[in-house]
């Protein structure tokens, strides 16, 4: 990315400690969203309850509160362990590259997936938080294709090379799988990578002394050539010196001091007849 040449640059230490600054806290903040997950799974085992009634039940009312509540709820402890790693990666490289875009972006995937369930899902409880994990991994590839810088291309690699396997279960497969909710996720997640990714701008890059050298020989270039232009080209016809102008005629009555007279023609003499 250029960097405009009446701005300055940013020091590269500090960008440096910003950006661990921003990683940090975006790991901090998806580790702390799976602890609660996980906490909410011990105390659903050492209660000896199940929580599955507040999942999503499609095409009734009851089942409407679960599109808040069950991607915090999770059917075993296996299918907390599956979901555990693919938040932490795939939330902190979007929390890190796009703070943002990434509030909005969560509370999108969430409500849509779970509404998408709502809709067209089988009629079962429907629980985990695979369709918001689905819903980062299309954002991060989506935004980095439209934004195309470096911090967004690498995430976007890295969550493909990772995780691209989720292209694969959107749709039907396991009967234990909710793919609808791996499909709405999906959905959500490319729609919010289209609508917010302007709201996190590309970082300016570094800037090297070559850069300014190229800069000021196309400077010089356009100089000389706009030089030469001038000097070969024919000037406009309004900036042609007027060498002549045409004297006005006299609107004096009768003056014929603007006029050159000239006498009449006399009518040629016959030739004398022939002897």
């Amino acid at each position: 990315m250029d960097v405009p040449l009446n701005q300055p640059l940013p020091d590269p230490h500090e960008q440096t400690r910003l950006d661990r600054g921003r990683f940090l806290r975006a790991l901090l903040l998806s580790a702390g969203f799976i602890t609660v997950l996980w906490w909410i799974k011990l105390v659903e085992t050492w209660l000896g309850v199940s929580f599955s009634a507040l999942g999503i039940f499609p095409k009734a009312a009851t089942g409407l509160v679960g599109i808040l509540t069950a991607p915090l709820l999770h059917g075993s402890v296996g299918h907390l362990i599956n979901n555990t790693l693919p938040l932490l990666v795939l939330g902190t490289l979007m929390l890190s590259i796009y703070p943002r875009a990434a509030l909005r972006s969560i509370l999108l995937v969430w409500l849509g997936s779970g509404l998408v369930v709502w809709i067209i899902g089988r009629l079962s409880y429907h629980l985990g938080a695979s369709g918001l994990s689905h819903g980062l991994m299309f954002f991060l590839f989506i935004a980095g294709a439209l934004r195309r810088d470096r911090p967004a291309i690498a995430a976007a690699m890295i969550a493909f090379f990772l995780y691209g396997g989720m292209l694969l279960t959107i749709l039907p497969g396991e009967p234990e799988v909710s793919w609808e909710a791996h499909m709405g996720g999906a959905f959500f997640g490319a729609l919010a990578a289209v609508l917010f990714f302007r709201l996190d701008p590309a970082p300016a890059g570094k800037r090297y002394s070559w850069e300014d050298d190229e800069h000021e020989a196309d400077a010089l270039e356009e100089a000389l050539a706009a030089e030469e232009r001038g000097m070969y080209e024919p000037p406009p016809p309004e900036g042609v010196p007027v060498l002549w102008v045409r004297p006005e005629a006299s609107t004096g009555h009768g003056s014929g001091a603007d006029v050159i007279p000239f006498p009449p023609r006399r009518p040629a003499s016959p030739d004398p007849p022939a002897q």
